[in-house]
């Protein structure tokens, strides 16, 4: 149960725990947590383990160099640090950080790798029904892999036609696309985790984490059918929170190997994984027609910029532009000179 939140004493006295307190006051995602108390353990590792009050603005700019020059990290990395350091200086310990003069990094920032739609089809074929199911909602949907193990059975609208996404990535909620393939398949999954529950039901289980306060708001919650996960899994693990034996969602390790493997196995050689079905949902919208506007909203971006690089994903070639030696219409005879040679 890695992405439950791990306890902390409700009045923190070590250091980190003191951050992550802070964190999760503002409403901040576990994820964003984890990343936070990340790069704030590797600049006081970065500078032989003082304290935070104890560094300056310099000792900032020190550590955010070496991530550009000495690791040539992407930019979205040395970005990220930045955010970590920004949170722990500006917010947690009240010295504002101000101008910052460091070498932003220069590695070039990459297209997404993408499938083409006999790829996507080619990976999903080589993996096992449940993989297989998780998977193609990240392509036909447009989920990231924890949004797909993530999923409650009452998550899927069968009524509306869509999934709901709840505080996915900057705890915000959407409604993206359901694939009317899946919906036979969607529906037999869900058939089983409710028969599967009222099993667990029967053994003194069968109650399921839930975020927040809506535990004890809601305290049947935990045990209707509607919050159960769609993709439980195969066994029982303790909640660290609570100390409460429940069944989890399935780990998305499991997916991400599984994917890898059938990557592998398609003989399909781009640096790709389990967020390519995601890239692919949206450049596949973009070649059908969709405004970027509405793939915006279903991939749940805040900034439409980041929805515009899949434009220049997508190749020239798929918005009518022929390469003139494969223009026909324009094929020059070939000179009087060659046309009797013997070569």
């Amino acid at each position: 149960m890695e992405d439950v939140p791990k306890p902390i004493p409700a009045k923190p006295v070590r250091f980190m725990d003191q951050v992550r307190f802070a964190i999760r006051r503002r409403g901040l995602s576990y994820r964003t947590e984890q990343t936070y108390c990340h790069w704030i353990l590797r600049f006081i590792r970065f500078h032989g383990r003082k304290h935070p009050r104890d560094l300056t603005i310099k000792d900032v700019e020190a550590f955010l160099d070496d991530l550009s020059i000495q690791r040539t990290v992407s930019v979205n990395t040395q970005k990220t640090a930045l955010n970590a350091l920004a949170f722990l200086y500006n917010q947690f310990l009240r010295r504002p950080l101000g101008d910052l003069s460091f070498a932003h990094t220069q590695r070039v920032q990459t297209l997404p790798t993408v499938f083409s739609h006999a790829e996507a089809s080619m990976v999903l074929s080589k993996l096992g029904p449940l993989h297989k199911l998780i998977a193609s909602l990240m392509y036909g949907s447009g989920l990231r892999v924890m949004e797909a193990v993530r999923l409650r059975v009452q998550d899927v609208d069968f009524a509306n036609n869509c999934i709901i996404v709840r505080e996915s990535k900057g705890m915000k909620w959407r409604r993206t696309l359901l694939p009317f393939s899946l919906l036979e398949q969607l529906k037999r999954q869900q058939e089983f985790v409710l028969a599967q529950h009222k099993k667990d039901l029967l053994l003194g289980y069968g109650s399921v984490y839930l975020p927040n306060a809506l535990a004890r708001k809601y305290p049947k919650a935990p045990t209707e059918p509607g919050w159960q996960y769609l993709f439980p899994a195969s066994q029982y693990s303790v909640d660290p929170r609570s100390g409460v034996q429940r069944r989890h969602h399935i780990h998305e390790r499991q997916i991400q190997r599984a994917v890898k493997q059938a990557i592998s196995e398609s003989m399909i050689f781009k640096k790709a994984g389990c967020h390519t079905f995601r890239h692919s949902f949206a450049t596949n919208l973009l070649k059908a027609g969709t405004d970027i506007r509405s793939i915006q909203e279903m991939l749940g971006h805040k900034d439409i910029s980041t929805t515009q690089i899949y434009t220049h994903v997508v190749g020239t070639h798929e918005r009518g532009v022929v390469s003139p030696l494969d223009n026909h219409h324009v094929r020059e005879a070939p000179p009087a000179s060659y046309t009797n040679a013997v070569f």
